[in-house]
């Protein structure tokens, strides 16, 4: 199954972070995606073939989520 990711999409991995949020911005996709923390703001740069190994849902645009 291929998840479809696009820049601004909000994410849910399958793991936690440290802060323990696990709800993800992508801020950028090529090779590598890098993606911020939606609590405490940190960024992490992650191979795209990681990640998409990591990656659970794909919520969609962060403002969508918003006018929800």
């Amino acid at each position: 199954m291929e998840k479809t990711f696009n820049l601004n999409d909000l994410v849910i991995m399958k793991k936690p972070h440290a802060c323990g949020e696990n709800k993800w911005k992508i801020v950028r996709v090529g090779v590598d995606i890098k993606i911020k923390c939606m609590n405490c703001g940190r960024e992490v740069m992650i191979d795209r073939l990681e990640f998409i190994k990591k990656l659970k849902k794909v919520l969609g645009e962060e403002n969508e989520e918003k006018k929800s």
